[in-house]
């Protein structure tokens, strides 16, 4: 909870500071003006202002709650981007402005002070209302993306806490803030942080479907410990997840680099403008509002907007609503309750986790346990929504927490009915992974002897060079053949452990890079065959390639291969392709990518065919969309196969070719996504 704590305390004491000084300098104006009688009307705007911004975040909450779970995600990546252009207008006004902001406060109050009441109100109101509603839009993204609203609540209560004593103190002159410093401090931090903001809702934009490349990683660093000190702190001050999309992390640089450069060299400052000239500006501002709205007008205007948002709110949603979020609590001693009054149609739930322990969450038809809807990870002290359309039947959750506790709740039956309900698939048990693991490790244990075979060829060739001095082509040769041996193997290099870096193992994050002496393999060959080494250099990494294939040959009998390693691989093996294949990362000088996604592609089909008996019962449709996509990608493959069984080099294509097999291979992908989900093995209670 406490790493989302620090950045809404941030916008709260930064958005909580600029209201606070316009209402502080208001007040002091009218108290030394000897006006004491309208701070009543001053109170009046700041709580219209105060109670518009709260409706603001009502109406994004309730707006929120009532959308199907894709529409949840655009809504609120359409909202994140909107907050980061505000955020980043505020630091920017606020850098060019903190100057002359005293002066302009004190003018227009002057001002307002001759046109009546109604005007005074109307310039406090719209002075806290501007902050109020950036404030509302920025802590709703902020909440949505840290998946619990306790820490931003707690961080932002903290802040306007901290920002009015500092009001006070500096109504009362027992504080001193440089204000100049204070908003360029806080305008480089809120930068870094809305650059998570826009990179969230990148990948909430991408997850509706609204935008492609869901699945195209940048990077995936899923394994490291989600739940340890540093990876929650970059996660909620930063908004940085271990997975991030290439179009994430490209929104994120182009946003951060460009605003903070500019930002950190700052806007020449104008010279703060005079008194006299400060009160003419706002004279003529304040004249022009009072020419366009009658005075009545904006009296009733102050109370009317935040009451009409509110019931427009509740008219919206209407308080009987399928779509009434549900407050569903679990700890490690009940789970489910707090679903009342269920009925068919859109749910929206919001689960909190109470125990000691982070859960899964799954929504089950108890009669055959087919899951309707789940949350992953949700930590303790935590919340998350689940979203879900429902038809007439019966529904139970179900927690599995970490600590190994698992239960279920109460069945609930829910009558009447509803278009659009979501299916419902049967879980898949550690039984029923058994056959489709059995059949892939006798796939892996039937050509790992023809990958030793063709490795003791390429071996036997450069030995030849060596003692002939000869050329270097018939080893070339029986390099590409032998790699794409290893490389269709697919989803069987996580059984495989260190020999897979031994065999298959690339330069990167090596001391040495290229020339370290502890890098072997089929890369470290490759590259001294295209780089001109002769075949005395190469001679001893074929003898250790030809030894470490057959110590894999001789321990992966004794080794174990997860369950839950298949479905993953289906998606796993093709976006490794996407990753390092397409970007020419893994090329060191052959040309052969290409190649080796075709191998690549045969390893996910291979995959594929051990698990259709479990995927097609439970969604024929993402199998059927799955094999047009793979023919799509092949047919682009095969078109870079050259007759004369050359490969066509990544360089060498044209842009339009490149793009289609990116994009090609990015839509199979989406469709690849739902296998690790379909057939993930779940708790039972």
């Amino acid at each position: 909870m406490w790493n989302d704590v620090f950045p809404s305390f941030l916008i709260g004491l930064r958005e909580g500071l600029e209201a606070g000084l316009i209402v502080s300098i208001l007040v002091a104006t009218l108290v030394r003006a000897g006006r004491r009688a309208r701070l009543g009307t001053v109170w009046a705007g700041v709580t219209a202002a105060v109670a518009l911004s709260l409706s603001f975040a009502a109406v994004l909450t309730f707006t929120a709650a009532s959308l199907p779970a894709g529409g949840q995600d655009a809504f609120g990546g359409v909202l994140s981007l909107v907050a980061v252009v505000f955020v980043t207008a505020m630091v920017f006004w606020m850098r060019r402005s903190a100057r002359s902001f005293s002066g302009d406060i004190k003018a227009r109050v002057t001002e307002a002070l001759g046109r009546g009441a109604g005007v005074l109100a109307f310039t406090a109101f719209v002075a806290v209302a501007r902050e109020g509603l950036e404030t509302s839009l920025f802590l709703w993204t902020t909440a949505k993306s840290a998946g619990s609203s306790q820490g931003p609540i707690i961080g932002a209560a903290l802040g306007v806490a901290l920002a009015v004593a500092a009001c006070w103190g500096l109504y009362r002159r027992v504080l001193r803030i440089n204000l100049g410093r204070f908003f360029a401090v806080t305008g480089a931090v809120l930068i870094v942080i809305a650059a998570g903001v826009l990179a969230y809702g990148l990948g909430d934009l991408q997850e509706s479907g609204l935008i492609p490349g869901h699945t195209a990683h940048a990077f995936d660093l899923s394994s490291i410990d989600t739940e340890s000190w540093y990876a929650t702190l970059i996660s909620g001050t930063l908004n940085l997840t271990p997975t991030m999309s290439r179009l994430q992390v490209l929104g994120y640089l182009l946003y951060l680099l460009p605003t903070m450069y500019l930002f950190a060299r700052g806007v020449r400052q104008a010279p703060a403008p005079s008194a006299e000239t400060a009160a003419k500006r706002a004279a003529k501002q304040e004249r022009d509002v009072a020419r366009r709205v009658p005075r009545w007008a904006i009296g009733t205007s102050i109370f009317a907007v935040p009451a009409v948002a509110a019931v427009a709110a509740i008219a919206v949603i209407g308080p009987g609503s399928s779509a009434a979020a549900n407050t569903i609590d679990l700890s490690e001693s009940g789970c489910g309750s707090g679903w009342s009054n269920p009925a068919a149609g859109a749910q929206s739930f919001t689960l909190a986790n109470n125990g000691r322990s982070t859960a899964e969450v799954f929504l089950i038809d108890p009669a055959d346990n087919a899951v309707f809807a789940e949350i992953e990870n949700l930590a303790p002290h935590t919340q998350r929504p689940m979203a879900v359309t429902l038809s007439a039947g019966s529904y139970a959750f179900r927690c599995a927490f970490t600590d190994g506790t698992a239960l279920s709740s109460k069945t609930y039956t829910l009558g009447g009915g509803s278009s659009g309900a979501s299916t419902g698939f049967a879980p898949v048990t550690d039984q029923d992974m058994q056959q489709p693991v059995s059949d892939y490790r006798a796939y892996v244990q039937q050509n790992l002897p023809v990958l030793l075979a063709d490795s003791e060829k390429l071996d036997a060739d450069l030995t030849a060079a060596d003692l002939t001095g000869g050329g270097l082509a018939a080893a070339k040769a029986h390099w590409l053949i032998a790699h794409l041996d290893y490389e269709g193997l697919g989803a069987a290099y996580g059984t495989f452990g260190d020999f897979d870096g031994r065999i298959d193992g690339r330069a990167t994050g090596l001391q040495n890079g290229v020339n370290d002496a502890s890098w072997t393999g089929f890369h470290r060959i490759e590259y001294g065959l295209w780089h001109g080494q002769d075949a005395a250099q190469l001679k001893p990494f074929g003898d250790k390639l030809v030894a470490d294939v057959q110590g894999l040959i001789k321990a992966f009998p004794t080794q174990t291969t997860d369950p839950n390693d298949l479905p993953l691989r289906t998606h796993e093996i093709l976006e490794n392709a996407l990753q390092f294949q397409l970007t020419g990362i893994s090329d060191y000088g052959s040309g052969t990518a290409l190649a080796t996604v075709s191998a690549n592609l045969h390893g996910t089909q291979v995959v594929l065919g051990t698990l259709i008996g479990l995927i097609e019962p439970r969604d024929p449709q993402a199998l059927t969309a799955i094999n047009t996509w793979i023919k799509t990608v092949a047919a682009d493959l095969d078109a870079a196969h050259d007759p004369d069984g050359s490969w066509t080099a990544l360089n060498q294509l044209s842009t339009t070719r490149r793009q289609k097999i990116d994009g090609d291979l990015g839509q199979l992908l989406e469709q690849l996504s739902v296998v690790p989900d379909l057939l993930e093995e779940r708790s039972s209670a």
